[in-house]
């Protein structure tokens, strides 16, 4: 048996006779593989018939969570469409008890939907509902914008402004909020009835309400100048960043050509410059964004 070749012996190609232990007698190779795999193949089957047997209790325990789920309010609705999405928010911001509120980007708003707003707002406002709505610094050179936004504040309505907005928002009730799909709002929306979500989305909306700048009595008349400030702080910081004109336009709800207008303006304060590239250093070496970090970081 010492000189049999360990290989063989693993493979139990070579067994003892019996009777005598001394002897070794060759062993067919099927018939061998066979004895060896014959156990692997066994614990196999058992962990076959193991996983068999839990698919089975899940599958019945899939039945009565599904059952429960189905009864559940389902906390997210994809509303595709403007017609959908204009019915859900009817319905929402009608049903309003006790708070509205609404953030809304890229400056001045058409004037048929601001008609539209002004009649169910002043009807939530009416009874009682808070309703705070944040808006670009930019619509405060919008006539329409600036009109709505008298009518419902003399109603008790509450409205500021900000340089840089970077989505719609509606949250009625802390209940159901709205927030857009795409950069196209009339797309497609999300409804939101998740309670944590809508908690952080609230959140969020205060933190920015905090900063804002509220409308005074002469906004209809004149621009603050810390509000112009603001402005143009913000164009600087984009520029800085490498925006365009069209870029920094669409995040600040400006046209384009205002845009340019005040990067020439800016230009000129600093003694004029070559390029954007240089204007960009120009801005930097003057420490003209240091003092208003805080600020530019809404």
């Amino acid at each position: 048996m010492s000189a049999a070749p360990d290989c063989l012996l693993r493979l139990q190609m070579l067994q003892p006779l019996p009777g005598d232990p001394g002897i070794l007698v060759p062993i067919p190779p099927d018939a061998a593989g066979a004895a060896l795999v014959q156990a692997i193949e066994q614990a196999v089957l058992d962990r076959q018939a193991e996983i068999a047997g839990i698919r089975t209790a899940m599958g019945l325990y899939e039945s009565v969570y599904s059952r429960a789920r189905s009864q559940e309010d389902i906390p997210f609705t994809l509303l595709t469409g403007d017609a959908a999405i204009g019915a859900a928010l009817s319905h929402a911001v009608g049903a309003c008890t006790d708070e509205l509120l609404t953030v809304q980007p890229g400056g001045g708003r058409p004037t048929k939907y601001l008609e539209d707003a002004i009649e169910r707002d002043l009807v939530i406002l009416g009874r009682g509902v808070r309703q705070r709505t944040l808006y670009q610094h930019s619509v405060r050179a919008h006539a329409p914008t600036l009109a709505y936004v008298e009518k419902v504040t003399e109603a008790g309505a509450e409205v500021r402004t900000v340089p840089e907005i970077y989505d719609r928002l509606i949250i009625c009730d802390e209940s159901v909020a709205f927030i857009p799909t795409s950069d196209n709002r009339a797309a497609a929306a999300l409804e939101i009835r998740q309670p944590a979500l809508i908690r952080f989305l609230r959140g969020h909306f205060d933190r920015q309400w905090e900063e804002a700048r509220p409308f005074g009595p002469i906004d209809r008349q004149v621009r603050s100048e810390a509000v112009v400030e603001d402005v143009q702080l913000n164009i600087a910081r984009l520029l800085v960043h490498g925006f365009t004109d069209e870029a920094i336009a669409r995040r600040l709800g400006l046209s384009r050509r205002t845009v340019a207008t005040r990067v020439s303006q800016l230009s000129q304060q600093l003694g004029g410059s070559s390029s954007r590239a240089q204007l960009g250093y120009l801005i930097a070496l003057q420490g003209i964004l240091d003092t208003t970090s805080e600020q530019l970081d809404l």
